[in-house]
């Protein structure tokens, strides 16, 4: 009955942000605000529904799993956010040409 509840939870916030959207019953940042707000709604309903995280007494092993998953991917997500901004400081003294040269140069080399 858990996972149906879940289910059918899950199901009603995907169609609510789909019909936000097609319907443009918002837009700008009214419509971003609303759609943060159903995403979070499902992520709540899709760790209790269905990993269920609250249900667990001591030592709450699956919550720490989960954090811990949370701090890699922020992480990874970070490092990459990071060395893509700064991918253009590297070569900020070349021209176009030049980048467009050294990178069918670096292209080229392979691995």
């Amino acid at each position: 009955m858990k996972y149906l509840v879940g289910f059918t939870l899950s199901v009603l916030i995907t169609f609510g942000s789909y019909f936000l959207v097609v319907n443009k019953l918002a837009d700008g940042y009214m419509l971003l605000i609303m759609l943060f707000i159903l995403a979070f709604s499902q992520l709540f309903v899709q760790l209790l529904f269905f990993l269920h995280l609250g249900e667990e007494k001591k030592p709450r092993l699956r919550v720490q799993a989960f954090t811990f998953m949370f701090i890699i991917l922020v992480i990874i997500v970070g490092g990459s956010i990071w060395v893509m901004h700064h991918l253009n400081y590297n070569m900020m003294n070349f021209t176009s040409e030049q980048k467009e040269h050294y990178m069918m140069t670096q292209r080229d080399k392979g691995f």
